[in-house]
This record gives structure tokens, sequence and C-alpha cells, in this order.
């Protein structure tokens, strides 16, 4: 999907890490939501609430997610699962665009 209709987007962008990783909010009118985002180059540490997909949309990263002690490399094309009420790492490696489905 390269595009969503019918949706509302909320202006105020959500920031993190000093400006590092940023997103806005997409509402659908099932009340789904997605965040669509940037994250520069670095080390972060997330947490989460519900459980996400992270769709790498470009650039590359390696992920580090709970339960487990393997980096994976992820690509611009390429997605990953993270469970809700969990922590994950993310290192950065190149600028990179995502969208963030959240799962209830």
């Amino acid at each position: 999907m390269n595009q969503f209709e019918n949706v509302t987007v909320v202006k105020k962008a959500n920031v993190y890490f000093n400006g590092s990783v940023t997103s806005r909010t997409v509402i659908f009118a099932d009340g789904t939501k997605k965040t669509l985002g940037i994250m520069m180059p670095g080390d972060y540490d997330f947490g989460t609430e519900l459980a996400e997909i992270m769709e790498i949309l470009s650039g590359e990263l390696e992920v580090l997610l709970p339960g487990s002690d393997v980096w994976q490399k992820i690509r611009g094309g390429e997605s990953f699962n993270v469970p809700a009420d969990s922590r994950f790492q993310l290192k950065v490696t190149e600028v990179t665009d995502y969208c963030c489905s959240y799962i209830k």
C-alpha cells in the first residue's frame, strides 16, 4: 500500500531522542492507528504497550527483539513484529523511513 485513503492525521509530531526519531499519527475510520516516521542514525531503546508491526520503507537498521540475543538486519521493504508490553533495541545505520502499525 503506497498511500492511505480517508484518514485523519494528527498535526502534532511525536518526537523522541532529542529529535532523532519523529513520527506522525494516522487514524483510520475504524479507529486503528499507524505512525509514519523517520529515524536518524543512532542507538535506540523503545517500549511498547500494544503489539507492533514495524515496516521499514527505506533505510537500514538492526533490531534486537525481546527474548533474543541475536541482532537482525532489516532493510527497506522488510518488517518485524514486536510483542505488546515489551522493549526492543534498534541500531539505525542510515536514515530510515518507517510505518508502525499498532495491533490491538
